[in-house]
């Protein structure tokens, strides 16, 4: 059977990329407008056609009629640290998500963004878009989806948006979060910490016996890489992390103090395998890594994608027999 086709908007480093693949979904263009993230989609997957510009300035026409529309569309406009400012914000880009259904009618839509999305204020927002899309003859509905739910070791909350033709909608349900699979920051990232025969890093693991906060992206509007506010930094020294910044390799072997971590090693607690690679100096690559939707995440929900078009499918098949 033929693999099912997607287009991914604002796709960054590839987490959700990633996510897709496993779903077994075929990749024919994916748009993202910043140069490292792109450089690093090209490095690990080299046969990919990857768009780099503005979402503005790309067109869905050539594509009519692939299985799926995906992307995570900026979340500044959603967030806290953003101001919340929803459609008066000029990185909000829901509208040009929409512009692309209607102009290439997919089989399904999947958008993730941040937990603000889900926000009293911006109701009025989210049955607008709901509304829109049913004009399109889409069912869509929305869920808050925790990373750790799903063998992520962090909470990350994520706002996850599904739309299905209307007539694919009964065959969609959401992934139920799988159980047993957590693993504690120690376990996750214990061979990084000890790979430079760190003394400390045993009794480190030991301390850093739960998952970890939300790692935190930043923007180019920011300064250098950091975990976030100082919430986030009180939540990283409690697990033993320097949360002030982030290191260019693990621990020495008679370091002595709270180690930093590393892009891999955050890399790694947003569930990208380990052989993805990131280009650009430590503080591109850390955003690329900090802003990207867990592949694991990605891949549960785009499998149960992929299960309801596989589904309706031979529904079909069957009426026509």
């Amino acid at each position: 059977m033929a693999r099912q086709t997607c287009i991914e908007i604002c796709a960054g480093a590839g987490g959700q990329a990633i996510g897709l693949e496993l779903a077994e979904f075929e990749p024919l263009a994916l748009v993202e407008i910043d140069s490292w993230a792109c450089k690093t989609l090209r490095l690990n997957r080299p046969n990919w056609n990857v768009i780099e510009g503005d979402l503005r300035d790309f067109t869905g026409l050539p594509f009519s009629g692939i299985d799926l529309l995906a992307g995570g569309v900026p979340c500044p406009p959603f967030s806290v640290a953003g101001k919340q400012l929803g459609s008066d914000d000029n990185r909000d880009l829901f509208p040009e998500a929409l512009r692309l259904v209607a102009e290439i009618m997919p089989e399904a839509v999947m958008l993730e963004n941040v937990r603000g999305f889900l926000d009293k204020r911006f109701k009025d927002y989210r049955e607008a878009l709901k509304c829109r899309l049913s004009e399109m003859g889409y069912e869509t509905e929305w869920r808050l989806l925790n990373a750790s739910d799903f063998g992520v070791p962090q909470l990350r909350p994520r706002v996850v948006i599904v739309a299905l033709r209307k007539e694919i909608w009964s065959h969609f349900s959401w992934p139920r979060p799988v159980k047993g699979v957590n693993l504690s920051v120690g376990e996750a990232l214990y061979d990084l910490m000890a790979s430079r025969s760190w003394k400390g890093a045993r009794m480190w693991k030991t301390l850093a016996n739960r998952i970890a906060p939300t790692i935190v992206g930043g923007s180019k509007k920011h300064g250098g890489p950091d975990l976030g506010p100082t919430r986030a930094k009180e939540a990283w020294a409690a697990l033993g992390i320097d949360g002030m910044g982030i290191a260019n390799e693990p621990p020495a072997k008679d370091f002595v103090g709270m180690p930093r971590l590393t892009v891999p090693m955050v890399a790694r607690i947003q569930g990208f395998p380990n052989d993805w690679g990131f280009v650009g100096k430590k503080t591109p690559a850390y955003r690329q890594v900090g802003n990207a939707f867990p592949p694991p995440v990605a891949a549960s929900v785009a499998k149960q994608i992929s299960m309801a078009l596989s589904m309706a499918r031979a529904r079909r098949s069957t009426k026509v027999a």
